[in-house]
């Protein structure tokens, strides 16, 4: 079995194009001398292989994008002795795949018929055929079901022969219904070139205004309805996220490909996207099914271990249900996506108890974590929930709201929170001693920091990029692209370089290891954290009402 690498030191998150354009321009900015002995390691978001929406979470195939990144890249990252962290999402892969796209062509003759859940063979005897042509599961085997967008998880998929067929689609889903050409319609259909001038001029009028394909009124050439609704269904295309039915062995080889080729660019670390949505069964939970989610990981964990691959599985679940300790105590590196809220909420009291009621935890049970301020999400506030005080939460949303933030409710349900949108610096109230403070606190909490690279750059709220985005564009709120120029004088801020000297301390001071004893003291508003080796100790004295802080070193 090949060695696990996995290491303590900072690591930078970022897109490929975050900066610059290319990941070659962030490369050639790590190699700038401010950033000398700032990061171990980088988590490359994964826009950086071929992929269509939700800025690279919809995965094509895991070939390195042509127009974001090269293999040089990847080699010049490692010869910064920068190691890497990339994403495999396990649940779905886009529609654009070759897999869905030999399904589109061969239908019921695709190899790859059940690499995706047929929704009706997932269901059969467990429900009732509807008019549309699916299944309705009865009530008792779906109530513990958790759909994340109203009615069924369901894309309807045209095969060759004309039938819809039912596929399991848990996130994004888009049919489009293609402007029609009046020459296709004189060959495909033997139609009159004026009659089928006029009905594409109807047609695609109708569709540029999002009108629904049962709603377009042909006029007097109402005749050719049923043909030219069948021709636009024929010819429809997709956009979207298709789940994959891992019991399909042809699934099982695309894991164990993937692995390889993750593996073959050097990567240390593997961020395991979605996961909890991958096992289904009728009647189980379709979200953290057990055993089923477990027995998943293990699978995946032992292919990833025989090429030297640490696993990291994201999950949000609140602190409640205690899903972070059972990763754990199974062996995996855990996210802390409660330090982004915990940090905040000791800003707002100026007291860090429940901050140190979470250092403690982490450390008494050796929690091997991965922490964070900002990140390309959002700052969690679901995973909250059982560890602060719901009054305190939403002190905390109330709080980063009025300075610019914006709320996002749990797939839509309003009260029933998920995340707030801002840049950490506007969370802080764009507060420099603020920013620097929590990013010394970030540094000597337990675990590996995973710094966001507009954080590094004391970023502001993007209110220009969120309305570009359109509806659902909140989180284009904390993704700022900036101009390679626009870094380097960034790099001239106090902010910045107080930043870099801190990631740069945390790096290369023998006492921050792996077998270090850390210990936390809290009074009222008064926190100290230390860390001990046999080379000596550091510690850190953080002041919240004054916020304020000191580095004390002992070697």
């Amino acid at each position: 079995m090949a060695e696990k690498k996995m290491g303590i030191g900072t690591m930078l998150n970022a897109y490929p194009d975050s900066i610059g354009g290319r990941l070659s321009d962030i490369v050639s900015l790590l190699k700038k001398d401010e950033f000398k002995d700032t990061f171990r390691s980088f988590y490359i978001l994964p826009s950086v292989f071929n992929t269509d929406l939700d800025r690279g979470f919809s995965v094509i195939d895991y070939e390195i994008s042509e127009t974001l990144a090269d293999r040089k890249d990847i080699e010049d990252l490692h010869g910064l002795n920068i190691d890497l962290l990339m994403d495999f999402v396990l649940n779905h892969i886009s529609v654009l795949s070759k897999q869905f796209q030999d399904i589109l062509k061969y239908g019921d003759e695709s190899k790859y018929r059940d690499f995706f859940i047929d929704w009706n063979k997932f269901w059969a005897g467990k429900g009732e055929m509807c008019e549309e042509g699916y299944i309705v599961p009865d009530q008792k085997y779906i109530k513990d079901m958790f759909f994340r967008k109203a009615g069924l998880p369901i894309l309807m998929v045209r095969f060759p022969d004309g039938r819809d067929v039912p596929y399991w689609n848990t996130f994004y889903q888009e049919v489009i219904y293609n402007q029609l050409d009046p020459l296709e319609l004189v060959r495909k259909l033997d139609m009159q070139y004026n009659t089928a001038v006029r009905i594409s001029e109807i047609v695609n009028s109708d569709l540029k205004k999002k009108k629904p394909l049962e709603e377009i009124d042909l006029k007097e050439f109402n005749c050719y309805r049923d043909e030219i609704e069948r021709y636009l269904n024929d010819n429809r295309s997709y956009l979207g996220q298709m789940d994959l039915n891992i019991k399909s062995p042809l699934v099982w080889d695309y894991y164990c490909e993937t692995l390889k080729k993750l593996s073959d660019y050097g990567v240390a670390i593997v961020g395991l996207d979605a996961f909890a949505y991958a096992p289904k069964e009728p009647g189980e939970k379709n979200f953290l099914n057990d055993p089923g989610t477990w027995d998943l990981l293990e699978k995946i964990d032992k292919e990833a271990s025989g090429l030297g691959l640490t696993l990291l599985p994201e999950i949000h679940a609140s602190y409640a249900e205690k899903i972070y300790r059972l990763l754990s105590e199974k062996g995996y590196m855990v996210y802390d996506f409660f330090l982004p809220g915990l940090l905040i909420d000791a800003f707002i009291r100026k007291n860090g108890v429940y901050l140190k009621k979470w250092a403690d935890e982490i450390i008494e049970n050796r929690i091997m974590t991965v922490n964070m301020l900002g990140c390309h999400d959002g700052i969690p506030l679901l995973d909250l929930k059982g560890l602060l005080p719901d009054e305190d939460i939403g002190n905390i949303i109330d709080t980063v709201v009025n300075r610019g933030g914006y709320v996002k409710d749990l797939h839509g349900a309003k009260n029933v929170y998920y995340q707030v949108n801002a840049t950490y610096y506007s969370a802080l109230g764009e507060d420099d001693k603020a920013m620097e403070m929590a990013r010394a606190i970030q540094l000597f909490m337990p675990g590996k920091p995973q710094i966001w690279y507009l954080d590094l750059f004391a970023g502001k709220n993007d209110y220009e990029a969120m309305r570009k985005a359109g509806a659902g564009g909140h989180k284009e709120i904390n993704r700022s692209n900036l101009t390679l120029q626009q870094a380097e004088e960034l790099l001239k801020k106090d902010i910045v370089i107080r930043q870099l000297e801190l990631l740069r301390f945390r790096n290369t001071c023998p006492v921050f290891t792996e077998d270090a004893e850390i210990n936390v003291e809290c009074n009222e508003s008064n926190m100290e954290i230390t860390w001990t080796n046999e080379k000596g100790s550091v510690s850190l004295y953080a002041d919240f009402n004054n916020e304020t802080y000191r580095i004390e070193k002992r070697y």
